[in-house]
């Protein structure tokens, strides 16, 4: 069972979770089925979700508004996360979600600012607003240490990471703790109208971080900093949308004189110390090495 700080328990409920397969949404199906809730996932590929097995998959996708509410119907509570940096189809998916259900714990951005306009917000800020009629808790989240995985390949690969702004400083979340975090959210009703500022224990430039990565996996690696207009390119190559290019880019300089905070709701919330960007590292190591021949 799950216990929100006042030591009140929730009652278990059926919870629908988008994003079900992914690098979050994984861990808040785990944590769902340890505090015995019933779980349903909205999945495009059921074949290749890999879910546990309580767990009943649906197949839809949060584009086919149909799908989606033939998924709500009967649950008690819903993870959202939109898949796209777009909020295009999403007005028709809420209104399909919210139409069986009102509770919703949407996945949005610490980024989102409350002193302007939603719409402004980027896709995060247009979701919120579209979800204010419900039963809402929006999770803002700072960077995803997962996210981190994009140097795998470098390491495996070479002795170099190029990226651009190695000075620029966040506070990278765990996923394991974002997830926790999103599940007594979810199971626990005292949090409906909440705003969590979520984020690591630490502030660390994106040098310390391949440092770090470095010590765990004891492969010495260089940085090439690259600039605004290469780091562009690369991004375009690997098929990302240009808004979000450019976005990312400015948002990333910004980093560098003004890094993203530290805010103790993790630790608050949960009980315990937020989990460090060391415990990402030792836990995704393996990632980070060449493959034995």
């Amino acid at each position: 069972m799950v216990e929100n700080l006042a030591g009140k328990r929730a009652e278990m409920s059926t919870i629908l979770v988008t994003g079900a397969t992914g690098r979050v949404g994984r861990h808040v199906v785990q944590g769902l089925l340890e505090a015995g809730a019933t779980v349903r996932a909205l999945v495009r590929n059921p074949a290749a979700a890999e879910l546990p097995a309580p767990v009943e998959v649906v197949q839809g996708d949060l584009y086919d508004p149909g799908a989606v509410e033939g998924a709500a119907v009967g649950v008690d509570a819903v993870f959202l996360l939109w898949p796209s940096f777009s909020a295009e189809g999403a007005e028709a998916a809420v209104k399909a979600l919210t139409k069986h259900v009102s509770r919703v714990v949407y996945l949005s951005s610490l980024n989102v600012r409350d002193d302007q306009p939603l719409a402004a917000s980027g896709v995060w800020g247009e979701l919120e607003e579209l979800l204010a009629d419900s039963e809402w808790t929006f999770l803002r989240p700072s960077g995803f240490a997962v996210n981190t995985q994009a140097w795998a390949e470098a390491f495996r690969t070479s002795d170099v990471v190029r990226i651009p702004f190695p000075g620029a400083g966040r506070s990278l979340i765990h996923e394991r703790d974002l997830a926790a975090v999103a599940v007594l959210a979810l199971l626990v009703p005292q949090h409906i109208g909440q705003k969590y500022l979520l984020t690591g224990p630490e502030v660390l430039t994106q040098a310390e971080q391949i440092a770090t990565l470095s010590t765990v996996t004891g492969k010495p690696m260089r940085i090439e900093a690259l600039s605004p207009t290469e780091a562009r390119q690369a991004m375009l190559a690997l098929g990302a949308d240009p808004t979000l290019a450019d976005s990312s880019i400015t948002y990333w300089s910004t980093l560098v004189t003004n890094p993203e905070p530290v805010t103790p709701t993790v630790p608050t919330l949960l009980n315990r110390p937020a989990l460090t960007y060391q415990d990402w590292s030792e836990e995704h190591a393996d990632e980070f090495l060449s493959p034995l021949p």
